[in-house]
């Protein structure tokens, strides 16, 4: 068994869920499990193979929706689109926030 490569960047995308019943909030509605697919799409395009795409349960930020938060730099991003990700990754390779979208540092 190999050594587990630990990612440079680990991305948190909100899917709304809950942990009675299936995902409801806004972030749901406003497809955000479109774009963790776009997200992963752009990862591999970029060649970023060191950075990790999660799924959340709810982030309780519905009003901020789509969130999305990278770890470990702590970058809460609101109101996320696929112009937003594209925008949040040139940043991300730069070593810095996507400062437009962020809404917490």
């Amino acid at each position: 068994m190999g050594k587990l490569q630990k990612p440079k960047h680990h991305i948190f995308v909100c899917a709304s869920f809950r942990t009675k019943g299936e995902a409801q909030g806004i972030c749901n509605r406003k497809n955000s499990t479109s774009l963790i697919q776009y997200l992963e799409s752009e990862l591999v395009d970029r060649g970023l193979d060191d950075v990790l795409v999660s799924s959340t349960g709810c982030m309780k930020l519905c009003d901020r929706g789509p969130v999305m938060m990278i770890y470990p730099d702590n970058y809460w991003y609101g109101e996320v689109d696929e112009e937003a990700i594209d925008e949040i990754l040139d940043a991300l390779e730069e070593g810095q926030p996507a400062k437009e979208y962020l809404f917490a540092d």
